[in-house]
This record gives structure tokens, C-alpha cells and sequence, in this order.
């Protein structure tokens, strides 16, 4: 959108600066996770990068960092959930296609309950 900052107006960038509560469970200098609005589990988890990165295809070496940490941040998180044992699905959906709402970044942390097989 022409004009537009994207970060300004970016839900998850929002998120990071304060100014949507929500319900943080781990934060970090580069990784934010708080619980989904509309949980598709009985755990789901958002983890989300401070930096507003999208598309995937942008993320360069200095990314690659924050997503190693986003995945050291889901091994915690999954922990203190309680669901690391039992298992648990990360997943990241990458454009309209793959049903990516938020431009920006994110992987779901889902648990607590048997998934199904296929996603879809």
C-alpha cells in the first residue's frame, strides 16, 4: 500500500510497542510469544519476531539468529505449557495461499490435546 508504513500499521509490530495488550508468556531482545485470540488448540502460542520481517524470503543471515531463536523460545515455551513430553506442532504459513492473515513473520505453537494428522 502506497504511503502506508506497514509497521505502523503491522497488528504484531502493534503487539511489540505496547499498545495492544495480550497475554505475553515469554519476551525476550528479539522474540515475543503470546497466546492466540482465537486458540485453534488447547495451547497456541504466537511466536513472533520483534523485527518486522515478511516475506519469509527477506529473512537474511542476521534473521536467520531470530529464527533460531524463535525455535529455542518454543522449546521453553512448550516446557513451561507443559506439553513438551506429549508433543507439540510448530508451524509457520507462508502467504495468502498457505493461509498467512498477519504479514509479518510468525510460527503457531500448538498442544495440549491429540492433532490431527493432516493439516487442512
Amino acid at each position: 500500500m502506497k504511503g502506508v508504513d506497514i509497521m505502523a500499521e503491522c497488528i504484531f509490530c502493534k503487539i511489540v510497542r505496547g499498545e495492544i495488550p495480550s497475554q505475553i508468556v515469554f519476551e525476550s531482545e528479539r522474540v515475543i510469544a503470546f497466546r492466540d485470540i482465537n486458540p485453534q488448540a488447547p495451547v497456541h502460542i504466537l511466536l513472533v519476531p520483534k523485527k518486522h520481517i515478511n516475506p519469509m524470503e527477506r529473512v537474511d543471515r542476521e534473521d536467520a539468529r531470530i529464527v533460531t531463536d524463535i525455535f529455542l523460545t518454543a522449546k521453553e515455551v512448550a516446557s513451561k505449557e507443559g506439553i513438551a513430553d506429549k508433543g507439540f506442532r510448530l508451524i509457520s504459513n507462508v502467504g495468502a495461499e498457505a493461509g498467512q492473515e498477519i504479514e509479518h513473520l510468525h510460527f503457531h505453537l500448538l498442544g495440549g490435546k491429540k492433532l490431527p494428522g493432516l493439516l487442512g
